[in-house]
C-alpha cells in the first residue's frame, strides 16, 4: 500500500518536470490547495442532499400548487405476480407474443394484460410534480453558482485575458472564495451523483454518469495541482445555460407556453456559444496552448486536457439533441424531449375509460407535457446536462 502510495502521488505525474509537492506547501504568506480539503465535499454532499429534500417538500411543492401543479394519483394496478415478475425482469413493454403468453398464464384477457402493463407503468413513471420539484432544485442552485461565480471573478484579471491563468504558476496562493466555489461546486455533483437513482432517469442517463464522474474528476485533479484558475473558469462558463435550462423547464411544466418558449430559444443560443464555441476555443485552447510556453508537457497536462475534450464530446452530443428539438420546436413537430423515455402521459389517467383506448402524447405549443426542454445536466450539466445535464454542467 506504501508503494502504491507512492506511485499515486509521484510528482512525475501531477506536477511539471522541476517541481515537487514541497513547492505547493503554505510559505511565504502563500496558501495553496491541499488534497485533504476535498474530504469535506462527501459530507457536503449530504447536506445538500438534505437542503434538497427540505427545499422539494416544503418550498418547490408549495410553488408548484401556487402554479397549478398538482401531484396526480394513478390507479394501481390489481396484485398479479406472473405479470410483476415480468414487469421487473423481461421489460415494461411486451410485445404481441408475450402478452398472449402472459394472458394465458394469468387467467387475464390479452385486453386486461395490456392496461395491467399501462397502469403499471404509469405508476413507476415521473409526475410533473416530480419533475417540477427537481427542476426547482436545479435552477435555485444553478443561479446561485453561477452568480457566486460571477462575484468571485468579476475582478480577477484572468477572467479576461486566459494567459493570465498562468502566471507565477504554480505559486498562486489561493483564495477564500475559489475555496468555496470549488468545495460547493463539488458537494453539489456528488449530490447529483448519490441522488441519480431516484431522479427522474432519462436516455441519457448513462452520459450524465460519465458527466458527473467526469466533474468530479476534473475538479479534483485541477485543485490538487492548482489549476484552481482555468477550474473557476470552466465552472463559470456551464453555469450560465444551465439556469436558463431549468428556468424553461419550471415554466413548461407550469404551462406558461410563451416564457417557456422564449427562455428555450435563449438556452440553446447561450448553450450553443459557451459549451461549442468558449469552452474549446477560449479554455480548451487556454489549457493545451499556453502552460507548454511555462513548462514542458508532462502527464497531468494531457490528462486534464483529454478530460476536457470528452467534456466536450459530450456538449457535441447533447447539441445535437438540442438543435434536433429547436428545428422541431420551429416547425411545429416536437411531441416530447429527445432525451425523455416513452412514457404514458399523465392526463391520460383520468378514467378506466380511458385505459381502454389507444394511449397518446399530446403536444402543447410545440412542446410536449413530457419533459421536452430538459438538456445535465441537462440536455445536462455540464451536467448538459442532466441535462442534457447537461448538467450541470460545471463540467
Amino acid at each position: 500500500m506504501d508503494t502504491l502510495y507512492e506511485w499515486f502521488w509521484w510528482d512525475r505525474i501531477w506536477l511539471p518536470e522541476g517541481l515537487t509537492w514541497a513547492d505547493l506547501e503554505d510559505k511565504e504568506g502563500r496558501v495553496y490547495a491541499r488534497a485533504s480539503h476535498l474530504y469535506v465535499t462527501v459530507p457536503y454532499a449530504f447536506v445538500f442532499l438534505l437542503i434538497r429534500y427540505l427545499f422539494e417538500r416544503w418550498i418547490a411543492t408549495a410553488l408548484a400548487l401556487s402554479v397549478g401543479i398538482k401531484q396526480r394519483v394513478h390507479v394501481k394496478p390489481e396484485d398479479n405476480p406472473v405479470l410483476e415478475l415480468y414487469y421487473t425482469t423481461q421489460g415494461r413493454n411486451p410485445a404481441s407474443a408475450d402478452i398472449d403468453g402472459l394472458s394465458k398464464k394469468s387467467s387475464l384477457s390479452v385486453r386486461q394484460v395490456e392496461r395491467w402493463f399501462r397502469r403499471r407503468r404509469r405508476q413507476d413513471s415521473p409526475g410533473v410534480l416530480k419533475k417540477f420539484r427537481e427542476a426547482s432544485w436545479r435552477f435555485v442552485f444553478y443561479l446561485s453558482a453561477f452568480i457566486g461565480g460571477i462575484v468571485a471573478l468579476y475582478d480577477k484579471e484572468w477572467l479576461y485575458d486566459t494567459k493570465e491563468v498562468w502566471t507565477d504558476f504554480p505559486k498562486q496562493s489561493m483564495l477564500e472564495s475559489q475555496y468555496w466555489y470549488y468545495m460547493l461546486e463539488m458537494s453539489f455533483y456528488g449530490c447529483l451523483l448519490f441522488s441519480v437513482a431516484f431522479d427522474v432517469k432519462r436516455k441519457d442517463f448513462k452520459e450524465q454518469i460519465i458527466h458527473h464522474l467526469a466533474t468530479l474528476v476534473l475538479l479534483s485533479f485541477s485543485w490538487c495541482v492548482n489549476y484552481i484558475r482555468v477550474g473557476t473558469l470552466v465552472m463559470l462558463v456551464h453555469d450560465a445555460s444551465d439556469v436558463l435550462l431549468e428556468s424553461a423547464k419550471l415554466f413548461n411544466y407550469a404551462k406558461w407556453e410563451k416564457t417557456c418558449q422564449a427562455l428555450f430559444v435563449l438556452f440553446a443560443i447561450v448553450f450553443l456559444i459557451t459549451r461549442l464555441v468558449i469552452f474549446p476555443f477560449w479554455l480548451i485552447h487556454c489549457t493545451w496552448v499556453y502552460p507548454v510556453h511555462h513548462y514542458p508537457a508532462f502527464f497531468g497536462y494531457y490528462f486534464f486536457n483529454v478530460m476536457l475534450v470528452l467534456l466536450l464530446c459530450l456538449h457535441i452530443f447533447w447539441a445535437y439533441l438540442i438543435l434536433r428539438m429547436v428545428k422541431k420546436f420551429m416547425f411545429g413537430t416536437l411531441t416530447r424531449d429527445e432525451r425523455s423515455d416513452n412514457e404514458e402521459e399523465e392526463g391520460e389517467e383520468s378514467s378506466p375509460t380511458e385505459d381502454e383506448g389507444e394511449q397518446q402524447n399530446k403536444p402543447v405549443n410545440g412542446l410536449s407535457a413530457n419533459e421536452k426542454d430538459d438538456k445535465n445536466g441537462s440536455f445536462g450539466c455540464m451536467s448538459p446536462p442532466e441535462n442534457i445535464c447537461w448538467s450541470k454542467t460545471v463540467y
